[in-house]
């Protein structure tokens, strides 16, 4: 595989005063178990894209006896500026600091904060994909042509919001190289993503009883256990500011976006590793419980049923005309509801947004969705390794086991016989949009 941004290579990985300013490590086609993790791989979904840790035991490369045969893509868009529910806390944080820059230079400031000396400003725009986001699908594709010479994609499907429509574009030309503006018109081709149109992609749109403030009532709860001692470490630390709780939240905000927008941030400095590992908690928390197994009742899989009836669909070529290779782009939420509906990366208990945080919780959405996630299935065959069709997921660079199976192959390589594959997903497989099990979670359709 390439190399991750080269832009965020190059920021250093500095420890002090139990605080911490660490760069994205270099762990992007390459197994991570052995290598410190970097405070920005544990960003959650805001994280920068970075090899998911190699599950113990398990091999990363199929035996030399076998061929993939079929391979589906689904990517994440790359890294984002901020949303604008989050920018207005940034936003917020700089204007405090900027009031108080008299106190600020009279202030003797710990060396992790003595930036605010020169005083923080912010020039983050808004949804769009930045110039590390860019980077890192361009590699994708590169990479992706490289790891399966034997295929040659003949279309590309985005979903139709700005930044997973450029995301697919500078996969296209890593892909493709300079012969894509000559084909994009007939390779290239987009799903809406709104509340009428039935998508595996975002699914979630036509699910009428389905609300985001799942998730967010989620985080308000953990928000008031985490942020109020940060905010009272950080108020004693910088005197005449008076952060806020959303202070707090526009300063991990900042961090997260300032190193997706330029590569670098003062503001993770300002924090401990144990309030860095809060703010991923939250954000997994939120994801969870949006998209995840806190969803009310069966929605979280009956949600990602779609993708996994589609994947059962072209792998076994139902409609007769399946295609050897897919490549579509969509979202860290998409990823998630897949995840769910495969009851993959589940905790027992589910996680709590009251804390305290599990130590060796499954569900992480740094290692899942970060910023350019992939996840890629392959169906393969071998000559002496397995017999028949076998199936295996590899997300975001290492094999993640496919546990309903339960076999020797499934320990040793992470891999489930397609036949076991199908029958362990029948409730998926059993779900069409708009049925009665969809309508008994989702609301009746009324279109």
């Amino acid at each position: 595989m390439l190399v991750l941004q080269a832009v965020l290579a190059l920021v250093p990985l500095v420890l002090s005063s139990g605080l911490v300013a660490a760069a994205p490590s270099k762990r992007h086609g390459s197994s991570s178990s052995s290598e410190t993790t970097s405070v920005y791989d544990r960003l959650g979904n805001l994280a920068p894209y970075h090899q998911a840790p190699v599950p113990s035991g398990v091999h990363e490369d199929l035996p030399s006896d076998c061929t993939v045969d079929q391979v589906m893509l689904m990517g994440r868009h790359g890294d984002r500026y901020p949303l604008g529910s989050e920018l207005v806390y940034i936003q917020g944080l700089a204007y405090k600091i900027g009031n108080a820059t008299a106190a600020i230079k009279k202030a003797k400031l710990p060396s992790d904060l003595a930036f605010l000396k020169d005083g923080y400003t912010t020039k983050l725009g808004t949804n769009d994909l930045t110039a590390p986001g860019r980077q890192t699908l361009f590699d994708h594709g590169v990479a992706f042509r490289l790891k399966y010479p034997q295929f040659n994609a003949t279309a590309i499907l985005a979903g139709a919001q700005d930044r997973v429509i450029e995301s697919a574009q500078w996969f296209a030309q890593g892909y493709y190289g300079r012969i894509w503006p000559n084909i994009s018109s007939t390779v290239f081709s987009t799903i809406p993503e709104d509340d009428v149109t039935i998508s595996w992609i975002t699914p979630m749109d036509t699910c009428a009883d389905w609300d985001y403030n799942y998730g967010n009532n989620a985080t308000i709860t953990w928000g008031n256990v985490y942020l109020p001692p940060i905010a009272k470490r950080l108020n004693k630390a910088i005197p005449g500011v008076n952060l806020t709780t959303d202070d707090v939240h526009g300063a991990l905000y900042a961090c997260a976006y300032d190193l997706a927008a330029w590569g670098t941030s003062p503001w993770c400095g300002a924090f401990t590793e144990s309030e860095i590992a809060d703010f991923e908690y939250e954000l997994d928390v939120l994801m969870d419980g949006a998209f995840g197994y806190n969803l009310p009742g069966k929605m979280g899989p009956t949600l990602g049923a779609l993708y996994v009836d589609k994947l059962i669909e072209r792998f076994s070529n139902k409609t007769g005309d399946a295609e050897p290779i897919y490549l579509e782009f969509g979202h860290d939420t998409t990823i998630d509801m897949i995840l769910t509906a495969l009851g993959l990366a589940k905790d027992t208990p589910r996680l709590s947004a009251s804390g305290p945080v599990p130590a060796h919780r499954k569900w992480r959405t740094s290692e899942q969705v970060p910023f350019g996630a992939q996840m890629i299935w392959e169906k393969f065959s071998c000559t002496s390794s397995f017999e028949g069709p076998q199936i295996r997921l590899v997300l975001n660079d290492a094999p993640m086991p496919l546990t309903f199976c339960e076999t020797h192959a499934t320990k040793e390589y992470g891999t489930c016989a397609f036949s076991d594959f199908v029958k362990a997903n029948a409730f998926s497989t059993s779900i069409t949009w708009g049925d009665a099990a969809w309508n008994a979670t989702c609301g009746a359709s009324d279109f």
